[in-house]
């Protein structure tokens, strides 16, 4: 099982950046896909981005594509999401998850079996 923290989260006004990071402890990080996830009150968990286990597909939801870019450095066992252009409607409680399918990038929450605390990114108007 692989522990996953993360952080970066914090306050920003529309149309400002912030980048979140997740550290992952024990497992074997690079055989891991990756994912982040976010959940607003009363919202379902939702998938926004993720990464496979080489680095090669990525995934974007249809709502963050051309704002929000993933990455991984497998030498660091970190996964990152870079938040550009961020929105009012991007505000919720932003999660990293880890699974151990390794074809494509699973987009549903059940998929994952580690999951970080979580970090508030709160947006703005």
């Amino acid at each position: 099982q692989v522990q996953l923290v993360e952080s970066g989260g914090g306050l920003v006004q529309a149309g400002g950046s912030l980048r979140l990071s997740c550290a992952a402890n024990g497992g074997t990080f690079r055989s891991f896909t990756m994912g982040w996830f976010r959940q607003a009150p009363g919202k379902e968990r939702d998938i926004v981005a993720g990464i496979s286990w080489s680095g090669d597909t990525t995934y974007y939801a249809g709502s963050v594509k051309g704002r929000f870019t993933i990455s991984r450095d497998n030498a660091k066992n970190s996964v990152y999401l870079q938040m550009d252009s961020l929105k009012h409607e991007d505000t919720a409680v932003y999660y990293c998850a880890s699974t151990g399918i390794r074809f494509g990038v699973p987009p549903g929450h059940r998929e994952y079996d580690s999951w970080g605390q979580g970090t508030q990114v709160t947006v703005s108007s």
